[in-house]
């Protein structure tokens, strides 16, 4: 009886402990059981590389640039070179024959300088201008600052004289340096270039930065050169849109060297800045350099 009693008892405990196994999660289960286990982590997907996209194009020109190789042949000469290129050729030298007395005045003309002071030129302030007047020329002074006339202009006809200091006083672009500017913002460089060795488009009568002259009509330092100019400004639309390209006819001592040549933007030291709108009308400007360059008998003719 006592034999029975005890194998029932086990018997019991046998079932219970089956019954808690196969209700236990198959996590706890014990691996002897058989239970399954869980799968291990599949390894992440290898990082896709982006296929390799072509340059992006460069932008257009602006349209009135590209116009200007149609226009301009000399515009494509100008793309050959970087600004103020050494290695860039430098123009014939042309004897423009001996200096004469000042150049006749026309009658419609607005004359700018006459010899006997600076009442229609003001500095960069607004202020008096400070070179020195004498013997019927007007002189840099050095550490003056340049000077403007009061007036404004656009398209017109300009007449300049101007001497280089006498004798020669150092190299390339430090010797007889100024420059005169139309619209106190694009620049007919102003130089000593008699038998002396610059960058091709920093030589006297040069549109500096962007065009040598055809070529070098420079008398000797001292004597008297003329500038004649025929500008046309530049066009804006009301937006500042660019609508036509300054351009420029210029002779030195009489001689073409600038041929209706389109300008690409302001002059600049080291830079071809582009357009930027302006007023229909700013000052004619002369450059203190630091050389004393003189100046005679400026006039101007307005185009309307």
């Amino acid at each position: 009886m006592r034999a029975t009693a005890i194998t029932a008892v086990f018997l019991i405990a046998a079932v219970c402990a089956a019954t808690l196994i196969a209700q236990a999660p198959a996590s706890q289960a014990p691996a002897t059981q058989g239970a399954a286990t869980q799968a291990p982590p599949k390894p992440p997907a290898a990082a896709q590389t982006p296929a390799p996209q072509a340059p992006a194009a460069p932008a257009p020109p602006p349209p009135f640039v590209a116009a200007l190789a149609q226009t301009n042949p000399h515009y494509a000469e100008m793309q050959k070179w970087g600004i103020h290129d050494e290695k860039r050729p430098l123009p014939p030298v042309v004897d423009p024959g001996q200096a004469g007395p000042p150049s006749p005045v026309p009658n419609d003309a607005i004359v700018l300088f006459d010899g006997k002071d600076l009442s229609s030129w003001t500095n960069a302030k607004g202020e008096p201008a400070g070179w020195t007047v004498r013997d019927g020329y007007m002189e840099v002074k050095k550490g003056a600052g340049s000077i403007k006339t009061k007036a404004g202009f656009g398209d017109c006809q300009l007449h300049v004289e101007w001497a280089s200091p006498a004798p020669a006083v150092g190299t390339s672009q430090d010797r007889g340096n100024s420059g005169v500017y139309l619209m106190d913002t694009y620049e007919v460089q102003v130089l000593d270039s008699y038998e002396a060795k610059t960058y091709a488009d920093g030589l006297a009568a040069a549109i500096y930065g962007q065009y040598p002259p055809l070529v070098n009509a420079s008398r000797k330092p001292g004597e008297w050169q003329t500038y004649d100019i025929i500008f046309h400004a530049p066009r804006f639309a009301a937006d500042g849109r660019l609508l036509s390209a300054a351009t420029m006819i210029v002779f030195h001592n009489g001689v073409l060297v600038h041929d209706n040549d389109e300008l690409t933007g302001p002059t600049a030291w080291k830079a071809r800045p582009p357009y930027k709108a302006h007023a229909d009308k700013l000052p004619i400007s002369l450059q203190d350099h630091g050389h004393p360059v003189r100046f005679r008998n400026i006039w101007i003719r307005e185009m309307k």
